[in-house]
């Protein structure tokens, strides 16, 4: 069998190697010279924490296990099962951690509700104040600015893969073949569109208007911590923005602790991963009105830094890069995924949104399942 796959960020390579893994030979298609999209501005954070229940949180803990066993073969992904841990501060903010921590899934994610000394007893750095932690053991990290690329060497090592740089899809032609912008027309037995947030064009034209929405990102690295960072960090806002804290005593926090301003303009909550040079990428803000804008705001910027710092207790190193990304989400955020039959042979698999790191290995398991590959 023969995969066309169009689109090299993180759900397309997936895609491309549950198809190899198959046995099936596969021509991997991308419009740039590497992906350059949501798949590498992002965390790298395989997070399982505020998934909801259900399929979302099977979707995830199904990922992560996927995530662990390609991360053991390729090492260049940085694989750490490193947990996180999001740092409470008072009374309304502890009540929804151990709301989330009594859940009947708790155990699944591996919650546990830690005080303040031993949660910086899992990660000294956080000399900062808080009463107590919220502990996710299941939650992960991968090195998102070079998975692709670690993924990509496994793939072209096996003999039955094929990159395609520098090339945009403009036509689905007939059944199971695209045709791209050099004229050249690539057959199979099925193909796969992974574009990611981009939804005009081609996915317009052969899918219509679809229920997936972009969102827009704005994050930040800094310099080398000088110190291990052993678990990603989260703060309470997170709680407000991810379905597994929804409780009374969200209601609670909602209603007697107002957002900070800032945070509340940009919906923002602080999610913190150090990566394997030691800097922190950190983030994030959301922006769903189009059009976007075309740069980035210092606001966010300051406000996550003080929270940082407040965490950490000292000053951040300095700030190495800034960064704004486009994700595409299904409007109907309790989707994990859009997955449309376009033509005969031919589905776009797409609208992750900020899931996509995380889910990315289950939901190309899926596809090949249902696809029958």
């Amino acid at each position: 069998m023969k995969v066309i796959v169009v689109g090299a960020g993180v759900v397309g390579t997936m895609h491309a190697w549950h198809a190899v893994e198959r046995g099936h030979e596969v021509v991997h298609i991308e419009r740039e010279a590497e992906a350059r999209g949501a798949s590498l501005r992002n965390f790298g954070q395989i997070w399982v924490s505020g998934r909801a229940g259900g399929e979302e949180l099977d979707t995830a803990l199904r990922a992560r296990e996927l995530w662990e066993g390609i991360g053991a073969r390729v090492s260049g992904l940085g694989f750490r099962a490193i947990g996180s841990l999001t740092p409470v501060r008072n009374e309304l903010e502890r009540a929804v951690a151990e709301a989330a921590a009594a859940r009947p899934d708790a155990a699944a994610r591996g919650y546990k509700l830690l005080t303040a000394d031993e949660a910086r007893a899992v990660n000294p750095a956080l000399r900062g104040e808080f009463e107590a932690a919220l502990w996710c053991e299941r939650d992960a990290a991968v090195e998102p600015r070079t998975a692709q690329l670690a993924l990509r060497e496994a793939l072209l090592a096996t003999g039955r893969y094929t990159f395609l740089p520098d090339r945009e899809v403009r036509d689905v032609v007939g059944e199971h073949a695209v045709r791209d912008d050099r004229g050249e027309t690539h057959s199979g037995d099925a193909v796969v569109l992974c574009t990611g947030a981009w939804l005009s064009g081609l996915v317009r034209e052969v899918a219509g208007e679809i229920p997936v929405r972009r969102v827009r990102l704005q994050m930040m690295q800094t310099d080398p911590l000088g110190e291990p960072l052993t678990t990603s960090v989260a703060d309470a806002d997170s709680f407000r923005y991810y379905p597994a804290y929804a409780s009374g005593a969200l209601d609670a926090l909602n209603a007697g602790q107002a957002q900070d301003p800032t945070a509340a303009a940009h919906r923002m909550q602080l999610l913190m991963v150090q990566r394997l040079d030691g800097g922190l990428t950190i983030g994030d803000t959301h922006e769903y009105e189009h059009p976007f804008a075309f740069d980035t705001l210092e606001d966010p910027y300051e406000h996550l830094t003080r929270v940082v710092e407040s965490f950490l207790g000292r000053p951040l190193p300095r700030i190495r890069r800034r960064w704004a990304g486009v994700y595409a989400q299904c409007v109907d955020t309790t989707r994990v995924v859009h997955r449309q039959k376009v033509r005969d042979g031919v589905w776009l698999v797409t609208g992750p949104g900020g899931r996509g790191m995380t889910c990315s290995p289950a939901i190309a398991e899926t596809t090949a399942n249902e696809l029958g590959w």
